[in-house]
């Protein structure tokens, strides 16, 4: 944090010594003791953030410096040059368009950690590429949305809040770059639909967030104007939302548009009839049972009772 600090205060008022400064730093990047790496890697992280070390022409050297800790022995050093990957966006936005193809790569490097028991840098990977999303080509993307909305999909039910709000919050940016995989990313917001809907109950305000503006941002790419419309106006961050009422008109959309969905959305459900959180455990089967309800008779023969009855 002292590091991060002068950072940002060297950036606003040593401009002209960092040239030199950063110069006499970056050997401490691949030194032997984990501290100094740490600290030179969190001042590095916080002096991307500002435009200034784009002005005096460090940011090419400190982008690679940064890409170069991805396999740190230290978890925090990998974490913290993750951090300063992603301040490019804030710092140096237009650098982004330029880098977006490597940034975009570290990124998913970091959500792939192997070594990473608390997700901590998968975390700050997700928070990150949010942040660089805005700013990069959409080719640079297209060719792994995929990869990332599979890789973030468990951490949508992690038992850590952040990790839930950041992935969710990933995923609903993630659906702006879906277009030229229409087909592809459909099946992607289809395997998360019943979870995000779920999560509207989840115990932390700040996931609930992350799950509406989520769904707001698949629900055009869902071919149904009625849920895409119920999306926008009942999941609006300042109002408040009458969940039942809510789900039923939603089984009514999924229903009529998606009849042939009704044994896949059910599967999902039972799934979270075990759920560790009692709201999203009461939520399951009143969902199912609002898709049943509203299903015709034709697709009714779908339906497992048995699987059903004994809530496996």
């Amino acid at each position: 944090t002292r590091a991060a600090s002068l950072g940002s205060a060297m950036a606003r008022h040593a401009g002209p010594r960092l040239p030199l400064i950063v110069k006499n730093l970056i050997p401490t990047l691949s030194g032997v003791f984990d501290s100094q790496r740490i600290t030179t890697t969190a001042f590095f992280a916080e002096l991307l953030s500002n435009n200034v070390v784009n002005d005096l022409i460090l940011l090419e050297t400190m982008m690679d410096n940064m890409m170069g800790r991805q396999k740190d022995t230290c978890l925090l050093v990998r974490m913290l040059a993750l951090r300063g990957l992603g301040n490019i966006a804030s710092g140096s936005p237009e650098k982004v368009r330029k880098h977006g193809a490597k940034l975009l790569a570290s990124m998913v490097n970091g959500m792939d950690d192997k070594d990473d028991p608390h997700n901590l840098v998968a975390l700050e990977a997700m928070s990150s590429l949010s942040k660089l999303l805005d700013h990069v080509e959409e080719r640079d993307i297209q060719s792994m949305l995929l990869h990332i909305a599979i890789r973030i999909r468990p951490f949508f039910d992690s038992e850590q809040p952040d990790l839930r709000q950041s992935s969710i919050v990933l995923f609903g940016n993630l659906t702006k770059f879906s277009e030229g995989n229409c087909e592809v990313f459909f099946e992607q917001i289809l395997n998360g639909l019943v979870t995000l809907l779920l999560h509207l109950q989840d115990p932390k305000p700040e996931v609930v967030k992350a799950c509406k503006f989520a769904l707001r941002m698949c629900g055009p790419n869902m071919g149904c104007e009625g849920l895409c419309d119920m999306f926008l106006n009942h999941l609006r961050e300042d109002r408040s939302l009458h969940y039942g009422e809510f789900m039923n008109n939603v089984c009514k959309h999924l229903m009529q548009s998606y009849p042939e969905m009704l044994n896949r959305l059910i599967l999902t459900n039972l799934f979270y009839f075990k759920s560790n959180w009692v709201d999203i455990r009461a939520a399951a089967p009143m969902f199912i049972g609002f898709l049943v309800l509203h299903v015709d008779e034709d697709h009714c023969q779908q339906v497992d009772l048995d699987q059903l009855i004994s809530g496996e």
